[in-house]
């Protein structure tokens, strides 16, 4: 039997639908993604950790899930909103999974993490009121059925603004990472058929843990890198003495600007190794440069989101997740601006004219999403090479 749950935003608005997932309560900053596939990767990558998911596609769950699209261990999201989600269940004969993959359903997935959801919810009127309003603190209830108790939890939350959430996405004890299969993306991308001749990693790359996806330590992995992870909050000198050949610093949830940490180790670092920073990795390298971050209105989440390299004119559909944007105009002028966004101009990459170090605000190594920026990590072992040589 289906049972009632409501999501209620601190505007006061209410959706209500029918309970999945774990029985309880979920809270957090509720953001829309676009993906119309990939549901298992976006619910376990770690840049969603304190939010809430809505997905804007009709019929998310349809291929089940399995334990190779995890882009770590658990699901990270708070919650997740549904508008129809299919309930397989395996001991079901009647009702088999829908793809050769799946080992259990999306819904089972969300009961083993304790993860709340809720399905039935008009998620088009939803999305629409994120795009007017911003994304607002809501909660998910399928425990406590009154709106005015929900809308005082939800406006009590914290503001993403000002939360340091990349200490709790990271690690907190460094590790080697061994690829256990390169991507299957080489059929997909040319960048990525490119990097299949390289049959053993040919550079140690730290990687400093801000919320790293495990399909970036496979993309470093299949370039010839071989990552070693560090906790958000490794000093530079830690960094260095481990003597990498560079380092990458990666995507992860909350407001760049409290990881005073990881701005102050980045500074230290300038000049002294090569550095590729992503998504949050972006902004903190950024903030390093004496630049300033911005948060947007509703943020940007999905898989379709056109990018132009301003360099060579070509125009990439890039996989995105991030709530915040670093602002052109604070960057110094000894950055140039590499990608921009075309749906609403917004910054999406950089490169430092006097310092081997780049970066972008969207993900190159998809999880989900299409591979047309995957030579980027091809092109940080290119940076490594060209700075090894240049040294005396």
């Amino acid at each position: 039997m289906k049972e009632q749950a409501l999501l209620v935003l601190d505007d006061g608005t209410c959706f209500t639908g029918f309970a999945c997932g774990a029985q309880g309560e979920a809270a957090g900053e509720v953001v829309f993604t676009t993906g119309m596939t990939g549901w298992q990767e976006t619910l376990t990558d770690p840049s969603y950790l304190g939010q809430i998911i809505s997905f804007t596609a009709a019929h998310p769950g349809n291929y089940g899930a399995n334990a190779d699209d995890n882009e770590a261990t658990r699901i990270q999201t708070a919650g997740a909103v549904f508008h129809d989600l299919f309930l397989y269940e395996q001991e079901d004969s009647d009702s088999p999974f829908p793809h050769w993959s799946a080992d259990e359903s999306l819904d089972t997935r969300l009961k083993r993490d304790g993860i709340t959801g809720i399905y039935g919810v008009d998620t088009r009127a939803l999305t629409l009121h994120l795009r007017k309003h911003g994304a607002r603190n809501g909660v998910i209830s399928s425990r406590d059925l009154d709106v005015k108790t929900l809308l005082r939890k939800a406006r009590s939350l914290p503001p993403m603004q000002g939360r340091d959430l990349a200490c709790k996405a990271g690690c907190s004890v460094a590790y080697q990472y061994v690829g256990k299969q390169a991507y299957n993306a080489d059929k997909y991308c040319s960048g990525v058929k490119k990097m299949e001749s390289i049959p053993t990693p040919l550079f140690q790359v730290a990687v400093l843990d801000l919320g790293v996806k495990r399909s970036i330590l496979d993309s470093l992995w299949t370039a010839g890198l071989e990552p070693t992870v560090w906790p958000a909050t490794t000093p530079a000198e830690t960094l260095l003495a481990s003597s990498p050949d560079g380092i990458l610093l990666s995507n992860g949830p909350g407001d760049p600007e409290p990881c005073s940490y990881a701005v102050a180790a980045v500074r230290r670092l300038l000049g002294k190794v090569p550095l590729f920073g992503i998504c949050l990795g972006h902004q903190i390298l950024s903030l390093a440069l004496g630049g300033k971050t911005y948060k947007l209105p509703f943020g940007h989440h999905g898989v379709n989101h056109p990018v132009k390299d301003l360099r060579s004119g070509r125009v990439w559909v890039t996989s995105q997740n991030h709530g915040f944007c670093v602002a052109p105009d604070s960057l110094p002028s000894t950055v140039e601006l590499s990608h921009i966004n075309l749906n609403d101009q917004t910054l999406e990459g950089l490169v430092c004219r006097d310092l081997p170090a780049f970066s972008v605000q969207f993900h190159p190594e998809a999880g989900p999403g299409p591979y047309d920026a995957a030579e980027l990590f091809s092109r940080f072992r290119e940076l490594i090479l060209s700075f090894k040589q240049q040294r005396p």
